[in-house]
């Protein structure tokens, strides 16, 4: 099977323990509720426009419910007032713990604050809560992997290493032109997974064998605010018109979000790029449906997939043994 059809299974998922909450017990439409008699929990997510993001949701939901918990599910399209509010309905709801995915991990302080004075538990849900000590825990992936095995797919399909990132030994020298894409700087899992495939791009940037020809090297200047796809497209066109009108072409694009990808992939076609011909291995993550038929017609390199279902058993055994009076683990 070649490589290009391939989906990456991103790594074990984890926890941490915030230190400063220990003592703790205890807008748009709504998804709606459901459940038992269990208590009321709050799950609050930052969008629809993402696949993954429902079916994080979905997930938490069901699992909460099979528990016997009731659920009040929201997506707050990526609106921050609009999480706050959602957050602070829930609390006078009466919810006995919060599991909440931020749109941007450093507002949420006075909400939050809101939260600990009603001796509410709060769960980051794989983006980290910045700047507030009323967060309990933390349950994510191992994002500066995920960030690595981006950047070793983009490697493989240049044919420089194999799957598991050791190089070749018939690896062509190139150079190869690449384009480096981030994900929203409000987001801290961004800087992970920037930092994971950095470490693992730059020593070929130093050698030569890959070049960034738009000289766009710092994470401010491939930061993709909201994650969004047209922002990353409009970005893209730039760069062409910008950096390869002299006849040069793209020959690779890291993208850490398979909705960045696409946002790339309709720049390339624009610009002319066609597949089987000089087209650029692209990366990706969170293996959408849209971008797995990319994958399918060869647009898309590959993607990483994270079965989020995994995290949304580790942060519904954080609730429940939260609630239970036990530690979790």
């Amino acid at each position: 099977m070649k490589f290009k059809k391939v989906l990456l299974t991103a790594v074990v998922v984890g926890a941490l323990a915030l230190s400063g909450c220990a003592g703790k017990a205890g807008g748009n439409a709504s998804d709606g509720s459901g459940g038992g008699d269990g208590g009321l929990i709050g799950v609050a997510m930052p969008t629809k426009s993402s696949e993954r993001w429902i079916n994080d949701g979905n997930a938490v939901k069901e699992q909460l419910e099979a528990k016997g918990y009731t659920v009040d599910l929201q997506y707050a399209e990526d609106d921050i007032p609009t999480q706050v509010s959602q957050i602070e309905n829930m609390i006078t709801k009466g919810a006995k713990a919060l599991i909440i995915a931020s749109i941007d991990g450093t507002t949420l302080t006075s909400v939050l604050q809101e939260a600990a004075d009603s001796k509410i538990p709060v769960i980051a849900y794989d983006r980290l809560i910045r700047d507030s000590e009323n967060v309990d825990y933390y349950a994510s992936f191992d994002n500066y992997k995920v960030g690595v095995q981006q950047a070793d797919s983009v490697l493989n399909g240049l044919g420089l290493v194999d799957l598991d990132g050791t190089k070749k030994s018939d690896a062509p020298k190139g150079p190869f032109n690449i384009e480096l894409f981030a994900g929203s700087p409000d987001d801290n899992n961004a800087t992970f997974f920037w930092n994971g495939a950095m470490d693992t791009l730059k020593p070929y940037i130093a050698d030569g064998t890959l070049k960034v020809k738009s000289g766009q090297t710092a994470f401010e200047q491939a930061a993709t605010l909201r994650w969004d796809g047209e922002t990353a497209q409009k970005r893209m066109e730039n760069i062409l018109t910008s950096t390869y009108s002299d006849g040069s072409t793209v020959n690779a694009v890291l993208s850490p979000y398979d909705g960045i990808s696409r946002g790339i992939i309709s720049a390339l076609t624009d610009a002319g790029y066609k597949v089987g011909t000089g087209w650029p291995v692209i990366s990706g993550q969170d293996a959408e449906l849209d971008s797995v038929k990319a994958i399918e017609a060869g647009e898309q390199y590959a993607t990483i997939f994270k079965d989020t279902r995994n995290l949304a058993k580790v942060a519904v055994d954080m609730a429940s043994a939260l609630l239970s009076g036990s530690t979790p683990r």
